[in-house]
């Protein structure tokens, strides 16, 4: 320092910084300290690095120190907030904007910050307040618009977000993370070619990333081209191998897939322990908790849906019945955009913790404080999952129900919710309900109509499940059904532009015309249920069969036909029937699958019976049952406690 001056050396720093040299740059603004102790920009700058690194809890050490030496610096107090809200606590990096921004309201930067740190706890109208803001103050701002797009998308408010995110490309053509939050928004716009095409243009930009790919896995999964977002999964998974839900998306994906064997599946979830399970076990805290097995039980609920989403739908019934002098429930909600119904499951809920930004550890911690005796994961290998909680293995009892009939293959999870008609091979630790669903129409008043073949002369079949199970052997499948039904017609839900073509172009090989085949897009759900009054009878994809899509049909008078396979994915269609006594429906070959389509598509006094029928017999057995649904989820909890409790103490962690 005896050639240079504090101010030339803080320079040189800078200069190293700026470009990226941070070993360098750090030695310089050390070399600062070391002449200047109290030299508040060196510190702050320090503590970008620190940042950088990923030390945030350095950055907030040093740059909190800079702010005492020179409080009044807008720039720092805005850095410490980007350190707060890398290390997750959110609420601190708002305040930290806010004295930012009281002190340079002017501030674009600022601004910026303030919504990324709304946006990540959950609350977009501030966040979009905070990017508009932003954008006044610098119209031509292009990380304001490509953020401003991502707050819109997750609102709903999906045209706006897709205008931000064209406005962010506009001022920044080769920015390849709008592109990819561009292809988010055409996506949920239902523009699923245009997102291909966006998606791909990221991946053409720098800086590629893991969800780039990740996101157009999911647009492919939702075309039903699973080949290729298996594929981008895996492309995901090796630019960021340490991310689970990642490896989640390829789990999930896998059970959609013809070729998909249990071998494959269980593979990638055995790796699924090894890179999320295994590191953290270290950390697993033996439970403490009271061992009276007839006590009141704290029953956690973990989920992203606590919304009008199906997986919420179903398992109201069990928030509503539940037994409040037998159980306190606890909701641990990753609501991102609440609803009426997230209200009707707040106000069930003794306790309501948001985890909207909580990191998983954070969380388990929050979860082993609340002094949860019964951890449910509401989720599985769905999107929103909280697996690497349980992993940490926060409560002394865990299990899961509701996201899908499946296992997640977590160590960590050691019982299971399901039913007596999915589990080909029941197991100790699966407890089997009558049903695995308890369906609520959601306060539809959607009437049943007469049997439409009655009054058009022809039979109309109808698949409106989501796309991604859909396959070219079940599309063939069903040419084989149209072509043994004279005159028959096919609705199916898919989206528009390619896969349109494709499915004429294989129904066209199996005979059957062009003319015979409708599409519908996406509805709005009153929309979706009139659709069915069109609808004779409903036919299952297979392997990963209709859930509340076959009891949308059940309930609106619609049969359904489905073939049975091993895995429980293949088997709720068995499931469904059999609680409404028509397990005759149900196939377990593709030959018997076409004969008992062909033979119910003929017997239009027994279609028009079953149109007239079907509502009263799910509202008199299981599959609407809410009180029984509730009490069987119940008693598996007391069993699983009793089990724990017999158990000698900290004999399993």
């Amino acid at each position: 320092m005896s050639t240079i001056t504090v101010p030339q050396a803080l320079e040189l720093a800078l200069q190293h910084h700026r470009a990226g040299r941070l070993a360098e740059a750090e030695a310089g603004y050390r070399e600062v300290l070391a002449t200047e102790p109290s030299h508040a920009g060196a510190w702050h700058h320090l503590g970008m690095i620190a940042v950088q690194k990923g030390r945030g809890d350095l950055a907030v050490e040093w740059i909190q120190h800079a702010i005492v030496l020179d409080p009044k610096n807008a720039a720092a107090h805005s850095n410490l907030g980007l350190a707060l809200a890398g290390l997750g606590r959110l609420d601190e990096a708002v305040d930290a904007y806010h004295w930012a921004l009281q002190l340079q309201p002017d501030s674009p930067q600022a601004w910026l910050n303030l919504g990324n740190a709304e946006k990540e706890r959950g609350r977009h109208e501030d966040a979009v307040i905070a990017f508009r803001r932003a954008l006044q103050l610098k119209p031509d701002y292009a990380g304001a618009w490509n953020n401003l797009g991502v707050a819109l998308n997750e609102r709903g408010q999906i045209d706006g977000a897709v205008g931000a995110l064209q406005q962010a490309i506009r001022f920044e053509s080769e920015n390849g993370v709008a592109y990819c939050n561009l292809g988010n928004a055409l996506k949920n716009q239902g523009q699923l070619d245009e997102a291909l095409a966006a998606y791909r243009r990221a991946l053409e930009l720098p800086p590629v990333d893991a969800e780039c790919h990740r996101y157009l896995g999911y647009a492919l999964k939702d075309l039903g081209r699973l080949d290729e977002a298996i594929a981008e999964y895996r492309r995901a998974l090796e630019r960021n191998p340490k991310n689970a839900g990642i490896q989640s998306d390829l789990i999930y994906a896998l059970h959609f897939h013809p070729g998909s064997s249990p071998g494959e599946i269980a593979a990638e979830q055995q790796r699924w322990n090894r890179q999320f399970a295994e590191p953290v076990r270290q950390f697993v805290v033996p439970s403490t908790h009271d061992r009276d097995p007839g006590r009141r039980l704290r029953i956690g609920y973990v989920s992203p849906d606590f919304w009008g989403h199906v997986i919420g739908r179903n398992v109201w019934p069990l928030f509503e019945h539940h037994d409040d002098e037998r159980f306190e429930i606890f909701c641990y909600a990753g609501v991102t955009w609440p609803d009426e119904w997230t209200e009707r499951f707040r106000k069930c809920a003794g306790k309501w913790r948001s985890t909207v930004g909580v990191p998983d550890e954070a969380l388990a911690a929050m979860i082993r404080s609340d002094g949860v005796d019964i951890l449910v994961d509401l989720s599985q290998h769905l999107p929103g999952n909280r697996l690497p909680v349980f992993a940490r293995r926060p409560a002394p009892v865990r299990v899961s129900f509701a996201g899908y009939p499946e296992t997640t293959g977590l160590e960590a999870i050691e019982y299971r919710i399901s039913d007596r008609y999915l589990e080909a091979e029941p197991r100790e630790a699966v407890f089997l309900l009558d049903s695995f669903w308890c369906y609520d129409p959601g306060g539809m008043e959607v009437k049943v109509n007469a049997l439409p073949a009655q009054s058009c002369g022809h039979v109309t079949f109808g698949s409106l499940n989501n796309f991604c199970k859909i396959n070219e052997a079940t599309i063939r499948l069903w040419g084989r059904v149209l072509a043994q039904v004279e005159d028959s017609r096919l609705v199916l839900m898919c989206p528009a532009g390619e896969r349109r073509r494709w499915i004429l172009e294989v129904l066209e090989r199996e005979g059957i015309a062009a003319h015979c085949v409708e599409f519908a897009g996406r509805l709005a759900r009153r929309d979706f249920l009139e659709l069915h009054h069109r609808l004779d009878i409903v036919l299952d994809p297979f392997p990963y069969h209709g859930h509340t899509t076959s009891l949308d049909a059940l309930w609106m008078g619609v049969p359904v036909i489905s073939r049975v396979g091993k895995p429980s994915v293949s088997r709720a269609g068995l499931s469904q029937l059999s609680n409404v006594g028509l397990a005759d429906l149900a196939a377990f070959s593709e030959e018997d699958y076409v004969r008992i389509a062909t033979r119910l598509a003929r017997d239009l006094p027994r279609l028009a019976e079953l149109r007239a029928t079907l509502r009263a017999r799910m509202e008199t057995g299981p599959l609407m049952d809410s009180p029984r649904f509730a009490r069987s989820i119940e008693t598996a909890y007391r069993t699983m406690w009793q089990r724990w409790c017999a158990e000698k103490p900290h004999a399993r962690k």
